[in-house]
């Protein structure tokens, strides 16, 4: 396998063979860039000039030919304006869409432009850990330009999606090969993947929350139980419209997507589609989990509520009777008694406990 080079100035034709001393580093625009030209020469780290000539043998080259065509992957991050001016510098795209690339906020679709390539937009996400928050969400958009034997990807910032393909590139540089589409499909499918370990997140709460519930009562709780349906809820929104997405890249023919390529487009459907599901699930399970939760208030509420009516009950003759004998005439009931007091108290006791049985008898408390 041929070793890596990096081209170090403009040239019009790309070199036919791996320089000795290979710089893993980018120069230039500073774009990571990879090609594979004819013959299973791999080029990496190309210039504007490198780059145009390579897209050029790109689309003059046949996508399908015996061992792999030409092959040109181009990753650019949007927050450096060398790198984003390659996208109408040099492979021309239309500028709604490279203005889309500039905006996180850009809504998640797959378009084609006329028969010269796929513009996507995939989101994607991971836990926040800068945050206190344990379920606070950054989120990202991948944009992906899917031509005839070339990829171009667009991100702000560090990517693992991106970061795990170019590691993998650079390892086995024959996975320029299998073309755009089966590269946009790595980097897609790992996107996605990253939704899991959400998930399990997701269940692991789940498994904490019963006790919190319904053994040993947490008023937090309900503040948990709120935050992750906000979770799920903005879960949901991403990937409602990232399954139209892939039902497209899946099913939709196109010149620019193989039919064998489509079928690992439609794993990550299915993906998606699991995901959703599970999202559905969990929703379902915290809008009873939070009825429980509601029920456990109310129960107590009832049971402090009955405790405070039963003492109250109990307590009414013995005010009355206190009140009555409390009152100032001279003629007092067992005042001539020596143990009157005693006996009204004993009296105004048996009542309270007459009551609290007739009260039990009647399964009232």
């Amino acid at each position: 396998m041929p070793e890596s080079t990096r081209s170090t100035a403009p040239h019009e034709s790309l070199p036919d063979g791996p320089a000795a001393d290979a710089d893993p580093r980018p120069t230039g625009t500073g774009s990571c860039s990879f090609y594979r030209g004819s013959g299973g020469r791999f080029v990496r780290d190309l210039d504007a000039g490198a780059m145009a000539t390579a897209l050029r043998e790109c689309l003059h080259a046949d996508a399908m030919a015996a061992g792999g065509g030409n092959a040109l992957w181009v990753d650019i991050d949007s927050q450096d304006p060398a790198q984003h001016a390659l996208l109408r510098s040099v492979f021309d795209f239309h500028p709604l869409a490279i203005e889309d690339t500039l905006s996180d906020e850009s809504r998640v679709r797959v378009e084609q432009y006329e028969d010269a390539y796929l513009f996507v937009i995939v989101r994607a996400v991971a836990f926040q850990a800068a945050t206190p928050d344990p379920y606070d969400l950054i989120t990202h958009n991948l944009y992906f330009f899917i031509g005839r034997n070339y990829l171009v990807t667009v991100h702000e910032g560090p990517t693992p999606a991106i970061a795990a393909l170019r590691t993998q590139v650079e390892r086995n540089p024959a996975l320029l090969g299998r073309g755009p589409a089966r590269l946009a499909h790595l980097v897609m499918d790992q996107a996605i993947d990253a939704y899991f370990p959400i998930l399990d997140g997701i269940d692991d709460f789940f498994d904490e929350i019963e006790p919190r519930v319904f053994s040993d009562f947490d008023e937090h709780a309900l503040q948990d139980i709120f935050q992750l349906k906000r979770l799920v809820l903005t879960l949901r929104r991403y990937l409602s419209p990232q399954r139209e997405v892939f039902n497209v890249l899946a099913n939709r023919p196109t010149e620019l997507i193989a039919p064998e390529s489509q079928r690992y487009f439609a794993d990550v459907h299915d993906h998606v589609m699991r995901i959703y599901d599970s999202l559905d699930s969990a929703r379902e399970l915290l809008g009873s989990t939070l009825d429980s939760y509601l029920t456990q208030v109310s129960n107590r509420t009832g049971k402090a509520t009955k405790g405070l009516s039963v003492v109250a009950t109990v307590s009414v003759p013995l005010v009355v009777v206190a009140g009555m004998w409390g009152m100032n005439f001279e003629r007092v009931p067992f005042a001539e008694y020596r143990y009157g007091f005693e006996m009204m108290i004993v009296f105004q006791l048996l009542i309270g406990v007459l009551l609290a049985v007739m009260l039990r008898w009647r399964k009232l408390i």
